[in-house]
């Protein structure tokens, strides 16, 4: 690792959180990618003047974001870097791709259902009535990051399976001519569910991101009802915000 790395002794912040800051920056960057080797603390701590313990302290709260991990006879080790995601209309797998992630993604449901009361009304549809279901696991560097389960207003798209799996879905419909223009969204929190948590690889009842979407192309139609799950440790939302005048 040769990252120039400094701490400022006369600074109230923390030493450990100014290394772990640092460290943070250069997994964002790509200065320090998956699969680095960061060093062993021992090393770290002389080049730096710092005691162990700070070290580890560093090292140990990028581990609990998920950042770095231990591995046993390898060291530590770059897992990825955090997906911050704007708020804007674009897919997860765009995110991924446009913040280096590799993006895969697993199709779990491609079948079509009755519209529950909750989906006729996001797709202005009759309730009962026919909607394309779409579930999939969505992984970054072959670790599950997301949960994505969309309904599509019949006879909208072809959603072939394959395709669903090698690409976006908005992808997928700019491709069929379908242009995007808006959306409505709600963003919050829970516990995982049994089945999430074993699909996401965390703890039942672990807290995971959530997000509503109701996505209208330039005539205002419905176009699909998005309602998504994230494990936070791999992922957050940004936010923009603005003083009214």
């Amino acid at each position: 690792m040769s990252l120039d790395l400094r701490v400022d002794r006369s600074s109230p912040v923390p030493l450990y959180f100014q290394l772990s800051q640092q460290l943070e920056a250069a997994i964002e960057h790509g200065e320090l990618t998956p699969g680095s080797l960061l060093g062993n603390e021992i090393e770290l701590a002389a080049r730096l003047g710092l005691s162990r313990p700070t070290v580890r302290q560093a090292i140990q709260s990028l581990v609990d974001k998920g950042l770095l991990v231990r591995r046993r006879g390898v060291g530590t080790q770059v897992v990825h870097s955090q997906v911050k995601r704007p708020l804007e209309l674009s897919s997860l797998y765009d995110d991924l791709e446009a913040a280096g992630q590799r993006p895969a993604t697993k199709v779990l449901v491609n079948t079509v259902v009755p519209a529950t009361a909750e989906v006729a009304a996001a797709l202005g549809v009759a309730e009962g009535g026919d909607v394309h279901r779409v579930e999939r696991l969505r992984l970054a560097h072959g670790e599950p990051m997301a949960c994505l389960c969309n309904h599509i207003p019949p006879g909208l798209l072809d959603l072939d399976t394959a395709q669903l799996e090698t690409t976006g879905l908005y992808r997928m419909m700019r491709a069929a001519g379908i242009t995007l223009h808006s959306a409505r969204q709600s963003i919050g929190a829970r516990a995982a569910t049994a089945d999430e948590a074993e699909r996401l690889g965390e703890a039942e009842g672990a807290p995971l991101l959530t997000m509503q979407r109701t996505t209208f192309d330039d005539t205002g139609r419905p176009v699909e009802f998005g309602s998504h799950t994230y494990r936070p440790s791999r992922y957050s939302f940004e936010f923009q915000l603005l003083v009214r005048s």
